[in-house]
């Protein structure tokens, strides 16, 4: 069995593991048994982007909502009904957390009564198979998966399978749910699941959504990242006028919807991951006036402090790019520091929408060449620290200077990054004394290499003068050895001499006798 803990807790970032393991905590201490369910699973089976955690608890959730609250998460919507909670955690994470529920119909298309029940039944009464999968966070079985509905089958055979015959008439909503699940996730509707769908268009269940219902569907439409193909979807099957009969009418705002598409590809490969939701809706409603979009989000069971947020949201955007071109941020640091406090949604926003060339002038500069300069920031502090610059706040506003001397082009080599930073910190230049030892011990060795040479020089010269003087005397010991040679000579003779003499002496001593 593939270990899902590991492969969930890989793909998480940071903040959302932080989410995770804090729910843990806080369910644990409860005695609630708590489960990552739905979209989450959904998305880490297919590989998708895990854009919000959704939790299952078999308890009373607003409970751990409470707990989280003091950490700092924030509650975007309650429904005490049906204990669902959705939040907007600690860094900015977004999820969600419900008690596990069976939904008991006394006959199909009904009100459901609510039960609290386990997370297997839970599991069984979802909209489709690939929405009916868990992983448990419980220390017993940590990382256990549960599919009681076998949706991973059908996430491997990219369909989309709703649960029961009654799917469409107990909750026609799921109507168009089941093609913005298809659309995004490019997958199939079910055979017999599309013989339950056209049925129920058959016998007009769109006309009794519930414009709450609907406005449900297009508060998450504008969380989708493609947008633009569910609504197309809906579209073709004639139900966006269930959404809303005047969007229906005017059609949504296509070509809004694409340029923050586009925005929101351009910002990922910046590195940020905006959520888009606000402005997203807006461009879905922009065919709109601004009275028939107050209208349609009220419909939409949009409550008036929501509304009023979407429908402000332009002139807020406005204000902070006026800002933006102001005197405040004329240099580059300061446009940094602005851009960096702005909500990347903001940002998004005047990138898709605005003409004002100054503004995204410094967020094309703010995304492309500045973050990038402060993401290699702590090679500066490296560089800072080597030089022997200690801790503190004269280190920080040093290291904050050079950051915006680089934002204006300087800086770029580690040469010229030292002197600044020398020139900032105070701190001279040490005298390079290796190099003076070495350069004394060079010239050493060369004056010892002159002497060398110049006595070798001379000696070689007197080793000449004692061999001309050697030659000049050769011929006079020549002249003293033939003497001696000579006499020698004159000895043999004498020595060959005497034997006749000694004979002659013989001879007379023979003649005395």
């Amino acid at each position: 069995m593939p270990d899902y803990m590991f492969l969930l807790e890989s793909r998480l970032s940071p903040e959302q593991r932080a989410v995770l393991t804090r729910v843990q905590e806080l369910s644990a201490a409860m005695g609630f048994n708590v489960y990552l369910t739905g979209g989450t699973v959904r998305d880490l089976v297919t590989g998708a982007s895990l854009r919000d955690l959704d939790f299952t608890v078999e308890g009373n959730p607003s409970k751990i909502a409470r707990e989280l609250e003091k950490g700092g998460a924030r509650v975007l919507v309650e429904d005490d009904k049906l204990r669902h909670i959705e939040l907007l955690f600690s860094g900015d994470v977004e999820g969600s957390i419900s008690a596990a529920r069976d939904d008991h119909y006394i006959r199909p298309g009904t009100r459901p009564e609510v039960r609290w029940s386990t997370i297997m039944e839970d599991l069984r009464r979802r909209d489709f198979s690939l929405n009916a999968v868990a992983i448990s966070l419980n220390p017993a079985s940590r990382g256990l998966l549960l599919d009681p509905t076998n949706g991973l089958s059908d996430i491997e055979r990219a369909e989309v399978r709703a649960l029961t015959i009654h799917a469409f008439t107990n909750q026609p909503v799921r109507l168009l749910r089941v093609l913005r699940f298809a659309a995004r996730m490019g997958f199939k509707i079910e055979a017999r699941t599309q013989e339950w769908f056209d049925l129920a268009v058959e016998r007009e269940l769109p006309a009794t959504i519930t414009p709450e219902d609907g406005g449900s569907e297009l508060r998450a439409l504008a969380r989708e990242e493609r947008p633009a193909v569910v609504l197309k979807a809906w579209e073709e099957h004639d139900l966006l006028e269930a959404v809303n009969p005047l969007l229906a009418k005017k059609r949504p705002g296509y070509d809004a919807i694409t340029r923050l598409s586009n925005v929101r590809e351009d910002l990922f490969t910046a590195g940020l991951r905006p959520r888009l939701a606000t402005p997203m809706l807006l461009a879905i409603l922009a065919r709109l006036k601004d009275r028939e979009q107050s209208s349609a989000l009220s419909k939409a069971g949009f409550r008036s402090a929501e509304a009023q947020e979407v429908l402000g949201y332009e002139k807020i955007v406005l204000s902070a790019q006026k800002e933006l071109t102001g005197k405040k941020t004329n240099t580059p640091l300061e446009a940094f520091r602005y851009l960096e406090r702005l909500p990347v949604d903001q940002i998004a926003y005047i990138m898709a929408e605005s003409g004002n060339s100054a503004a995204l002038s410094k967020i094309r500069a703010y995304l492309n060449k500045w973050r990038p300069i402060r993401s290699a920031l702590p090679m500066v502090v490296n560089e800072l620290t080597a030089l022997g610059m200690p801790p503190g706040a004269k280190f920080d506003a040093i290291v904050d200077q050079v950051f915006g001397m680089q934002l204006t082009g300087r800086g770029k080599t580690p040469e010229e990054r030292e002197k600044m930073l020398r020139k900032l910190s105070g701190i001279k230049e040490q005298p390079k004394k290796k190099e003076k030892e070495k350069k004394t011990k060079a010239a050493e060795k060369s004056h010892a290499a002159m002497a060398m040479g110049s006595a070798a020089r001379e000696k070689h010269a007197a080793s000449k003068e004692e061999s001309k003087k050697a030659g000049k005397a050769a011929p006079a010991a020549k002249t003293t050895d033939t003497k001696p040679s000579q006499g020698r000579s004159t000895g043999k003779h004498a020595a060959h001499a005497r034997p006749g003499a000694g004979s002659a002496t013989r001879k007379k001593s023979h003649g005395r006798k």
